[in-house]
């Protein structure tokens, strides 16, 4: 599912987010290059973050779309966490102001675990690093999809 920027400018800076119940991950990326960088995971409690660090990495970063990840299965049906993962993006519309955008994310924490094992083994899977990869791949999918 995306949602295609159409009518208005098309946004240039960007942010990601992995939803996840325990971790959240963060990404940033940019339409000029379509590409994104991870920036690191927010802890959070049974799919609720630290809103003032989000409020914090918004305003820090004061992106023109945040792009949240929509965990699907393999054939494209919801399942219990899509739903949540849809109200994270509509609060933080509702909390910041903020213009949402929803990308699938199937496969993206296996890409990530992969990248990440490619360039550091076993040792960097680092639950917040994958999390954060996650969510630059989410972006980084996302940029692609506007160009389809």
């Amino acid at each position: 599912m995306t949602d295609n920027i159409t009518t208005e400018k098309a946004p240039q800076s960007l942010l990601g987010f992995d939803f996840g119940t325990k971790s959240i991950g963060v990404a940033t990326g940019q339409m000029i290059t379509a590409t994104a960088q991870p920036i690191h995971a927010i802890k959070a409690n049974d799919g609720i973050p630290n809103w003032d660090i989000v409020e914090k990495v918004i305003k820090e970063w004061q992106p023109d779309l945040v792009v949240v990840g929509l965990p699907l299965n393999m054939d494209g049906t919801e399942q219990p966490i899509t739903q949540r993962a849809k109200t994270f993006a509509n609060r933080l519309n509702g909390r910041f102001g903020v213009k949402t955008a929803l990308q699938d994310e199937r496969l993206t924490t296996a890409s990530a675990k992969e990248f990440i094992f490619e360039r550091g083994g076993f040792k960097a899977l680092d639950k917040g690093k994958v999390d954060s990869v996650s969510a630059a791949l989410i972006l980084e999918s996302w940029m692609e999809s506007q160009y389809d």
